[in-house]
Formats: C-alpha cells, structure tokens, sequence
C-alpha cells in the first residue's frame, strides 16, 4: 500500500521540528485510541492502514 508521499514528506517535516518533550503528546484519536507524534511516526513508516488513516486525519485537521 502506498502513501501519498506529499503527506507522509509534510509529517516528516512538521515531525523532525518538534521538541523531544512534545513527539509524546496525543495528536489525534483514531476509532477512539489517542496515537501520539511517536506512535503516528511508527505507524506511517511502516507503511499500515492505520497510518494512512492517520495522515489523512492529520491533513484534514490541518496539522502537516
């Protein structure tokens, strides 16, 4: 399955600027389990279903 690479290029830069103390604060809830910058990251690198959700949600929110 592929990603957009645009949305997963944009996670990865709004992702690489963050503080360290923050990557463990929840970003989204996903069928109601809260996915933190770590565990989004996780997610999207391996390339799942859940991470394509996630970017999704994340580019809807307007957060990358």
């Amino acid at each position: 399955m592929k990603m957009s690479k645009n949305k997963k290029e944009r996670f990865y830069a709004v992702y690489s600027n963050l503080p360290l103390n923050l990557r463990e604060e929840i970003i989204v809830v996903v069928d109601k389990e809260p996915i933190t910058w770590k565990l989004a990251k996780f997610y999207i690198d391996e390339e799942t279903k859940l991470g394509k959700t996630i970017l999704e949600k994340l580019d809807a929110l307007k957060i990358i």
